[in-house]
């Protein structure tokens, strides 16, 4: 027999919308390393429910679901130029296809987004596995929002 008190806590939950998404994101970034952070520069971060069809092509996935992040930008020696007008470093959360591997592993969502965000931009500036896990399991040591 189920009781209602063991259902009820999720009964009128909703999965987080893109606004929420996103700030659960800018948060989990703010409390990323301050010398990881320095290595993006001024970064965009912004959340889509999924890739769009160029990016599809041009990584060539088969589904939408199999890309959870993408840092498009320079590394600090490439840094921004106005003469060629291009803009700051990107990160885009994949927030469909992250709240599918979320539902489909035992990890908090604050997690899986720390995860994503440290790997995209670990891998565009050369860091090791070895480094990003480092950086990763300081994330336990990290306050909690609005404490």
């Amino acid at each position: 027999m189920i009781h209602m008190y063991q259902t009820r806590a999720w009964h009128d939950q909703l999965s987080p919308s893109l606004a929420e998404f996103e700030r659960l994101a800018m948060e989990t970034y703010a409390n990323l390393p301050e010398e990881f952070r320095r290595l993006t520069g001024d970064i965009i971060i912004q959340v889509a429910e999924f890739p769009t069809e160029e990016i599809m092509d041009d990584l060539a996935l088969e589904t939408p679901f199999d890309l959870l992040g993408l840092f498009e930008g320079r590394g600090i020696a490439e840094r921004w130029n106005p003469a060629t007008g291009e803009g700051p470093n990107r990160i885009t959360l994949y927030r469909r296809a992250i709240l599918d591997y979320w539902a489909e592993n035992e990890e908090t969502l604050g997690d899986i987004v720390a995860h994503v965000l440290i790997h995209e931009i670990g891998h565009h500036f050369g860091l090791s596995d070895e480094d990003m896990e480092r950086i990763e399991e300081g994330a336990g040591d990290w306050p909690s929002p609005g404490s």
